[in-house]
C-alpha cells in the first residue's frame, strides 16, 4: 500500500521524533561490522528528512547519539563521531538549499571539538532556513535534561528570581534543552523494540507512538508515511472523553 497517496495534509503531526533503532543488527544481519549499518542509517536520514519536508512536517528530532552510547565500544564511538562530522560536512549544501534548519538538543558541549565546531557551522549557516527543523539529539538522555533543568530553577529560586508559585508545567519546559520546540505528537521507533530509552521522556506525555519493525537502515518514505496515516486515524484525547473531543 503506498500510504503517502492517503495522507491528510491538513492534520500532518508538526513534530514527529525518531528512535533510529537497529543499525548494528542491520549490519550483523548483512554480515557486516557494526560501523556499516550506521552508514547505512545515513541514507536512511537523509531520505526521511527529505520525505519529512515533503509532507509538511515542521519539526524533526532524530535520536542521534545517546548519553549512554558512550558505553558502547570506543571504535564504534570514534566511528559515530567521525561519521557525524563527515555527513555534515557533506550534506550542509544540499540541507541549506532544500530550506532545513540545522538543530540540536542535548550536551553538546560534551562532544569531541571537531563535532562542536562542524555542528556549530551548521546551525550558523542554516538558521534563516524554515521550511523543516532537522533536530539532533546528540549526547542526549532525557533524565539527564531534567536533572539540568531542575538545577537552574532551583539556583533561580534561591537568588529570588523565581517564586515557588511560579514554577509550573511551562516553567519547566522552559529550562529543558527542547525549550524553543514544540512537544512531539508522534515518536517513532524502528527495529521492532517497545521503549523510550531515556528519550524526551517529559516531552513525550501526549505523544502517540509508532513502533516499526523494520531496522532504521530498511526505513524510507513510505514507512514514514504509514506511521504518519496511523497517526492521523487514532483519537487523541488529552485526558476527555470521546464525546468531548468531537466537540
Amino acid at each position: 500500500m503506498n500510504f503517502s497517496d492517503n495522507i491528510n495534509p491538513n492534520t500532518v503531526p508538526k513534530h514527529i521524533a525518531i528512535i533510529m533503532d537497529g543499525n548494528g543488527r542491520w549490519a550483523k544481519q548483512n554480515g557486516q561490522e557494526r560501523l556499516f549499518g550506521h552508514f547505512a542509517g545515513v541514507e536512511a536520514v537523509r531520505r526521511t528528512v527529505k520525505a519529512a519536508a515533503e509532507f509538511g512536517v515542521k519539526y524533526l528530532t532524530l535520536y542521534a547519539f545517546s548519553l549512554e552510547n558512550w558505553n558502547r565500544p570506543k571504535e564504534e564511538v570514534d566511528g559515530l563521531m567521525d561519521l557525524l562530522v563527515d555527513t555534515l560536512v557533506k550534506e550542509i549544501d544540499s540541507l541549506d538549499e532544500d530550506g532545513v534548519r540545522v538543530r540540536t538538543i542535548g550536551n553538546t558541549a560534551g562532544l569531541p571539538n571537531s563535532c562542536q565546531n562542524t555542528l556549530n557551522e551548521a546551525i550558523e549557516r542554516t538558521k534563516g532556513n524554515t521550511r523543516i527543523n532537522l533536530v539532533l539529539a546528540l549526547n542526549y538522555g532525557a533524565r539527564w535534561e531534567i536533572v539540568e533543568a531542575v538545577k537552574e530553577i532551583a539556583q533561580k529560586h534561591a537568588s529570588g528570581e523565581l517564586a515557588l508559585n511560579e514554577i509550573n508545567e511551562t516553567t519547566i519546559s522552559s529550562f529543558l534543552t527542547t525549550a524553543e520546540i514544540p512537544d512531539p505528537e508522534l515518536i517513532i521507533r524502528t527495529s521492532g523494540e517497545h521503549r523510550l530509552s531515556n528519550f524526551l521522556l517529559w516531552q513525550s506525555s501526549y505523544s502517540e507512538f509508532f513502533f516499526a519493525k523494520i531496522f532504521w537502515p530498511d526505513f524510507d518514505k513510505n514507512h514514514l508515511a504509514e506511521a504518519i496515516y496511523d497517526y492521523q486515524n487514532r483519537e487523541r484525547r488529552f485526558g476527555l472523553v470521546s464525546e468531548q473531543v468531537k466537540h
